[in-house]
């Protein structure tokens, strides 16, 4: 499988900030790289310099075959970008919206009037495509902007955190979109504060911090560094939890952690189900009653913790206006 982006070396300064210090991605073609980091990490800078916003102090780079720095406006023909705001005109119509982005990239009145009906009805905007954007919901504008990424059917696409500001469904929405437009052989980049949307729609993750790649791997792969099961039981007696924990201790591999205030134990364990039925034989033989128990996987959460020592925030930057929607200039 040939790689639809490939970044090596990639250097960016700001005066005396180093954003990026030798940044290195690529996204085989048809899958999702999701490109993860804390607030000024330097996820957006490394969008922006593959999407030829921005030119890179050192490095290479190349979008669907095409160099970045050699031929910046055939790379804009074949991809595909939407930031973390909607970027919508709201004096026009969702219809007209997606049907001046056609003809600034000159499709022609025609197929551009018809791709708009297609992405309209594509991204369920249909019944509200002849009114103003500024009537639209937030999750509606998103639709919209996403949409506008794909009016020229681009073979890459770029997404700075598409979910942003979204309710739940929503983002469960657009979720089912991004991964009928990668079933369809779209590649896609994504950056995104939320893990849970990395997991579940990333076949591989790069972890950036303070501009550099500090791990990469599925996401399977990157909760394995952190280990494995934890066994978590919560007490209903939290006098009963030191005593809880000396009959459990034997089936772990490695240091219980007690929380007396919450009445809770967690430890790490190996052995999945057989363990957790010991455990439970080993408390209902001592009379011991718990409120809660269950086996726990790391989430990526607990890798980003792991690997940066804090949590993850909102990014670095934003792509406003037309260049959120990769307009070729």
């Amino acid at each position: 499988m040939t790689d639809a982006v490939i970044a090596r070396g990639l250097v960016k300064h700001y005066g005396e900030v180093k954003a990026l210090d030798g940044v290195d991605v690529s996204v085989p073609r048809g899958s999702v790289l999701g490109l993860l980091g804390p607030n000024g990490a330097g996820k957006t800078t490394v969008v922006r310099i593959l999407a030829t916003l921005l030119t890179p102090d050192h490095g290479s780079a190349e979008v669907a075959g095409i160099d970045v720095l050699k031929d910046p406006r055939e790379v804009r023909r074949r991809i595909g970008l939407s930031g973390q705001y909607a970027a919508v005109d709201e004096y026009l119509t969702g219809f007209e919206n997606l049907d001046m982005i056609g003809r600034l990239y000159h499709l022609g009145r025609k197929t551009s009037r018809q791709r708009a009906r297609e992405l309209l009805a594509q991204f369920r905007l249909e019944e509200a495509g002849d009114r103003m954007a500024k009537t639209y919901s937030g999750g509606m504008r998103r639709r919209l902007d996403l949409a506008g990424a794909l009016v020229a059917n681009p073979p890459v696409l770029f997404l700075d955190e598409p979910t942003t500001g979204l309710d739940p469904r929503g983002r469960t929405d657009m979720w089912e979109v991004i991964q009928a437009l990668v079933a369809g052989g779209t590649s896609l980049l994504l950056t995104t504060q939320y893990l849970e949307e990395a997991d579940v729609l990333a076949d591989n993750i790069v972890v950036i911090d303070h501009g550099k790649v500090i791990a990469e791997g599925t996401a399977d792969q990157l909760k394995a560094q952190v280990g494995g099961e934890r066994l978590e039981i919560t007490v209903a007696d939290a006098s009963e939890l030191m005593a809880a924990g000396a009959l459990l201790e034997p089936l772990g591999v490695g240091k219980a952690v007690l929380d007396e205030h919450r009445h809770c134990l967690s430890m790490p364990v190996s052995g999945g189900a057989m363990v957790l039925t010991d455990a439970l034989r080993r408390l209902d033989a001592a009379h011991i009653v718990l409120d809660d128990v269950g086996l726990r996987r790391p989430t990526l959460d607990d890798v980003f913790l792991a690997l940066t020592g804090h949590g993850v925030e909102h990014t670095d930057s934003s792509l406003t206006g037309a260049q959120t929607q990769g307009v070729p200039r």
